[in-house]
């Protein structure tokens, strides 16, 4: 199996439970985003585990090419993106949850596009990989 399935599997796996998780227990997820923003350690571990996760990716998967697997790049490179802001501008946090929660239809398509990506790459690791 090479790293885009596995990456895959694990991508589309967790954004199909994340997602579903935050479609039926959206006051759950609500406060948990509340609570995110007020500690400081949080954030700072939630940068770190994001950065990581950055890291791994871009180190093991980089690849920009034109088919499905630049899918997993990307990911790769927002999670480095969203690690670097909770790391080095983690004022700015609570201000984006604040603007996040007061946006209604937001908290109704985050999850679901996290669905449909989450869907999209267990099928490709699956099933088409």
């Amino acid at each position: 199996m090479d790293n885009s399935v596995f990456i895959a599997r694990i991508f589309g796996l967790c954004y199909l439970i994340i997602g579903a998780g935050f479609l039926f227990n959206r006051k759950a997820f609500e406060q948990v985003m509340e609570d995110f923003c007020k500690n400081a350690a949080v954030v700072f571990y939630g940068g770190l585990l994001a950065l990581v996760i950055g890291v791994v990716i871009i180190l093991t998967h980089n690849v920009w090419a034109a088919n499905w697997t630049v899918i997993i790049t990307i990911i790769g490179w927002l999670a480095l993106i969203k690690g670097i802001w909770l790391i080095v501008f983690p004022n700015t946090v609570y201000k984006f949850m604040q603007a996040y929660q007061k946006n209604k239809s937001m908290q109704i398509i985050h999850p679901i596009v996290a669905l449909i990506l989450g869907a999209i790459l267990s099928f490709l690791g699956f099933f088409a990989g």
